[in-house]
């Protein structure tokens, strides 16, 4: 696996990368306009790469496997959600494939809440015009807070969803930092804890 500094040179795994900004057709509506926006603001977005693989294949263990991508760069973003005085606050949390956000810790102080839990596949897709399995930083709705693993936000690349089953995208950790940023969200030690053997 090489990784270059730029899309034009990025190798990962057996995956045939593009830059996303020239192939919007393999991101989902969402995704493409906020990546638009972002690279108007920063760099680093411009070098935000997207391949094509096989839509049965998106889930990530089997996606790792089939596209000889390791699991320390792949990244799952999940959407989790609490209320407070009968208001539903939600989060997307981004953290590495080899571990799991600490949603009844780290993730449900921050939202001020007290029980969190994953944000059901139908809200989740209607609430991000996302595709379950691709639901990605990107995009997201304004008002999510995005928390970011600081493992993730280190990386040179790490591989996420683009909004589609059917395409996985390359992004530098530093832009994922700077989307955190944005908002009320941020990039978090401790967000994510290693699944148990």
């Amino acid at each position: 696996m090489v990784l270059g500094k730029t899309v034009s040179t990025v190798r990962i795994g057996r995956l045939d990368l593009l830059p996303a900004l020239k192939n919007r057709e393999l991101l989902a509506d969402p995704v493409a306009v906020a990546l638009a926006e972002a690279a108007d603001r920063d760099p680093s977005f411009a070098d935000v790469a997207v391949a094509v693989i096989d839509p049965d294949l998106a889930d990530t263990a089997a996606f790792c496997a089939a596209y000889d991508v390791p699991l320390d760069i792949s990244a799952n973003c999940v959407v989790v959600a609490g209320k407070r005085e009968g208001v539903q606050r939600i989060a997307a949390c981004l953290v590495l494939a080899t571990t799991r956000a600490d949603v009844n810790g780290v993730v449900k102080r921050r939202l001020d809440v007290r029980k969190a839990s994953f944000l059901s596949m139908d809200a989740a897709v209607e609430s991000t015009g996302m595709e379950y399995g691709g639901i990605t930083p990107l995009g997201l709705p304004a008002d999510w807070p995005l928390l970011v693993d600081d493992s993730v936000a280190q990386l040179p690349w790490a591989i996420v969803g683009s909004g589609l089953r059917r395409s996985k995208i390359a992004i530098p950790g530093a832009a994922l930092a700077w989307l955190a940023g944005r908002g009320s969200g941020g990039v978090i030690a401790g967000l994510a804890a290693p699944k148990a053997p």
